[in-house]
């Protein structure tokens, strides 16, 4: 029985010949070259920066040949997020995060450009006479040698163009990355079966006018083809009102609507057809006579007749290049009822632009088969339109969505417009390409802005990866993560010291476990004994910091060689006064009262002597020596207003970090200090945290301020000298509250128009289906987006500073033998399963 289907196999109708030195060749002698474009990421771009980038687009295009085309094809493909659980040592916490995303959906971008060398003839060839409904004669043109290394030279000099930007990277696809591998598939697999995975598999495809489909997917094509459906006007950028406020612009491209702003699967290909500029200015002039000559029968060819006639004298004036230009969105959907939202989606974000959207289905293979990577030279001449190198330009996607830094250091975020998870190197990464020269971070958000429950996200990854952390809180902010933490390691680590009436906070900063007192420690021990003698107005002489040095190493001697004396202040006190002092007195060259007060210093630090009312402060019975624990914080909410205690306690955490600093050679250290740079900020200790923010760096190591309080900020000379000149890396979330006076924190943080519009963008658009808080991370001034913070709700509980919520974990954990874990899989697990 003879077969009366209409069917034919892809091989037969394949226009392509073959992949020779990276270039494909059509059939007709076509000469293609792919690129992968990598483009800026969303919200990161400035109207200035759009300018430039469609400058440097038309530089490039200006050194093509004529006959050549650029067709620029960006796919937007629905994608589930796969979380990543495989790790042998993931935590509880970590495996959390990734369960929570498992199967998100998120569109994925990917952007290649191609650039065809054709001839005359196949330029001007329309859909009647293309590659689906003929034979193969390789044009006389393309048979010579010359023409095919001209093409490829200026192609070389359009991707320096583009590259040497700094906006846009061009990256040329080899052989195996068009054709593809036994493991990886190549981009014409891909389009065939209109996927970007790697394991694709080429399906059948029904080529009709009425209804195109590619294996189970059914398609819709709308095309921009038609000066009458163009909008009047275009440009480089838009303003994105979502985003935007009275006092800063948010801008994406012209052409967004139709690129990651439509949430579905599609395609947009941009095609510029560069012919013989001369001679299309030749064939308009003869069509303006022709039209003149006819403008008595019909008004309407006068009216073209003036259109034509601006055409030619923008063309002459401005020294513009004739071209033609075609734009069409191929979206597609496995179901013929999504199929029509997605055309309705499609439709309305071209009207957005300012387009007449046209739903083509007579054209859709034809032009589906001119997409072909290599087959740009299959396009039908009818279905383009003309105009010029700067108008076509606009119609290019300028933007793709936020992408993870290739690093393997990191945290966990979140894009703020998918919701998918993002791997972000604030540290190492920007210090190795010299964006920032230091790894000291600034925080600022006002009350409830979400910066506690960052910082937590943060500090937790850090700590994960193998960081020692010291941190300084005010508010028990840390508590729960602290516990997890001392649960997890057994009570080696996670160590928490806070102050109450009944267990108030001590410490033994004379006592080391492996005894050995280097020249930081030593100094430090003398810095503490000069802060607990002398008030802040105070002014330090020479000759008293020498003797307190020198009383500091004698005492430290005394220790060392007798093992019965046991390090501490009590001790240390007690030989000032039964030794040091008699012999200062023996000596032969007497030192005056005036120069060094003893009776003072003994009297001044008696209240810290065993018997008075700070005994307990440098007295510890605790024998624990900070230096290998990785997790400490230390909660100083109740004493942070005592103008004696809190100085002296931020001290000793300052030297306890010190001492991590000078002593763990390869280590990555972290320094955090919330409210307590307020007591930092004295005269005494500008020096010392001057000293810790410039020396950090030098140790593999980070210091980080986190604040609310603004005016503060801007009232202290020495946060903003020591502090924010020397914070790379600034952290800041919703700073609404502070809109009417933002202007000073910009001048203050030396913040960009741009970073100043991304801030202010802040938290103004979130999905309502998702529970997440924006920040924003800016670094060295040249780097900056903002990203969401979107936690599971084991994390959450972990994380929260609700006193409701910290006071049910814990009661449940008691309940449990203070197994946190257990209580937060608990609580969890009641959330997600309630009661009915």
């Amino acid at each position: 029985m003879r077969n009366t289907l209409k069917a034919a196999t892809l091989e037969s109708k394949f226009p392509l010949l073959a992949i020779e030195y990276d270039c494909i060749l059509s059939k007709d002698a076509d000469i293609t070259i792919a690129y992968k474009v990598e483009l800026p990421e969303l919200f990161t771009v400035t109207s200035a920066e759009y300018e430039a980038m469609h400058s440097v687009w038309g530089k490039a295009i200006k050194v093509l040949p004529n006959y050549s085309i650029v067709c620029k094809q960006d796919w937007f493909v629905e994608e589930n997020y796969q979380p990543q659980v495989e790790k042998e040592d993931i935590s509880f916490l970590s495996r959390s995060f990734e369960r929570h995303f498992n199967e998100r959906p998120f569109l994925n971008h990917s952007c290649y450009l191609f650039l065809t060398k054709t001839t005359k003839e196949r330029a001007k060839q329309q859909s009647n006479f293309n590659a689906l409904t003929r034979g193969f004669i390789i044009p006389k043109e393309m048979q010579d040698k010359e023409t095919a290394l001209k093409f490829l030279e200026s192609a070389g000099q359009f991707e320096r163009i583009i590259n040497d930007s700094g906006f846009i990277k061009l990256t040329r696809l080899t052989t195996d990355e068009i054709v593809g591998t036994k493991e990886q598939a190549g981009i014409l697999e891909k389009y065939f079966a209109l996927s970007q995975e790697d394991t694709t598999c080429l399906q059948d495809m029904a080529l009709s006018a009425g209804e195109m489909k590619i294996g189970d997917k059914y398609l819709c094509l709308h095309i921009l083809s038609d000066t009458e459906d163009l909008p009047g006007k275009v440009q480089t950028d838009i303003r994105y009102e979502r985003l935007s406020t009275d006092r800063s612009d948010c801008r994406l491209s012209f052409a967004s609507p139709i690129g990651v702003l439509l949430s579905c699967n599609h395609i947009v290909n941009q095609y510029i057809f560069i012919d013989d500029h001369a001679e299309n200015l030749r064939t308009f002039e003869k069509q303006a006579k022709n039209m003149h000559s006819l403008s008595r029968y019909s008004r309407s060819n006068q009216i073209n007749k003036a259109w034509i006639e601006d055409y030619l004298n923008d063309a002459h004036s401005f020294s513009l290049t004739s071209v033609r230009c075609h734009v069409n969105v191929m979206a597609w959907s496995e179901d013929r009822e999504e199929l029509a939202r997605v055309k309705n989606d499609v439709g309305s974000q071209l009207a957005l632009m300012g387009c007449k959207p046209r739903h083509n289905t007579v054209d859709a293979p034809t032009l589906y088969w001119a997409g072909i990577p290599g087959n740009q030279g299959d396009f039908p001449a009818e279905e383009s339109f003309y105009t010029f190198i700067e108008q076509a330009l606009c119609f290019f996607v300028g933007e793709t969505n936020y992408k993870s830094s290739p690093s393997p250091f990191g945290i966990k975020m979140v894009d703020r417009v998918t919701g998918k998870p993002l791997h972000v190197d604030i540290s190492d990464l920007p210090m190795k390409k010299g964006i920032i020269t230091n790894r000291n971070k600034f925080v600022l958000g006002p009350s409830g802005s979400g910066k506690s429950f960052f910082m937590n996200h943060l500090v937790r990854q850090y700590w994960e990866q193998g960081t020692h952390i010291v941190l300084v809180d005010t508010g028990n902010s840390y508590q729960g993560l602290c516990e997890m933490i001392r649960n997890k390691t057994k009570g080696e680590d996670g160590i928490y010291f806070t102050y109450t009436e009944e267990k108030p906070i001590s410490f033994n900063p004379f006592y080391t476990e492996d005894g050995i007192f280097d020249v930081e420690k030593k100094d430090s021990l003398k810095t503490l004994l000069l802060t607990l003698w002398k008030s802040e107005d105070d002014k330090i002489t020479k000759t008293e910091s020498g003797e307190l040095g020198s009383a500091v190493d004698e005492y430290i001697k005394r220790i060392q060689s007798d093992k019965r004396i046991r390090p501490g202040f009590n001790t240390f006190y007690e030989y000032m006064r039964n030794e040091y002092k008699p012999e200062l007195e023996s000596r032969e060259i007497k030192v005056n009262k005036e120069d060094f007060n003893i009776d003072n210093l003994l009297t001044t630090l008696r209240q810290y002597y065993r018997g008075g009312r700070f005994d307990f402060l440098l007295n510890s019975e605790r024998e624990l020596d900070l230096l290998n624990k990785r997790f400490v914080v230390f909660e100083i909410d109740q004493i942070k207003e005592n103008r004696e205690l809190f100085p002296i306690v931020t001290i000793i955490i300052m030297e306890a970090f010190i001492n991590k600093m000078r002593r763990l050679k390869g280590v990555r250290k972290q320094f955090i200090c919330e409210e307590a740079w307020k007591a930092l900020s004295s005269p005494n200790m500008a020096d010392y945290l001057k000293y810790l923010y410039k020396t950090v760096r030098k140790y593999f190591g980070e210091a980080i301020v986190v604040t609310q309080e603004v005016d503060d900020i801007i009232s202290s000379p020495v946060v903003k000298d020591a502090i924010i000149n020397n914070s790379d890396c600034k952290i800041l979330l919703d700073q609404r509250k502070y809109m009417n006076k933002f202007d000073s924190i910009q001048n203050l943080l030396g913040l960009t128009d741009k970073e100043k519009a991304q801030i202010l963008s802040i938290n103004m658009a979130n999905n309502p289906s998702r529970i997440y808080k924006e920040v924003w991370i800016g670094l060295g001034g040249a780097q900056s987006a903002v990203y969401a913070t979107e936690v599971s709700k084991p994390e959450y509980l972990t994380y929260t500073t609700e006193e409701t919520e910290k006071m049910e974990v814990f009661c449940l954990a008691e309940k449990l033998g203070g197994d946190l874990e257990q209580a937060i899989k608990q609580l969890t697990d009641t959330r997600n399963n309630p009661i009915k």
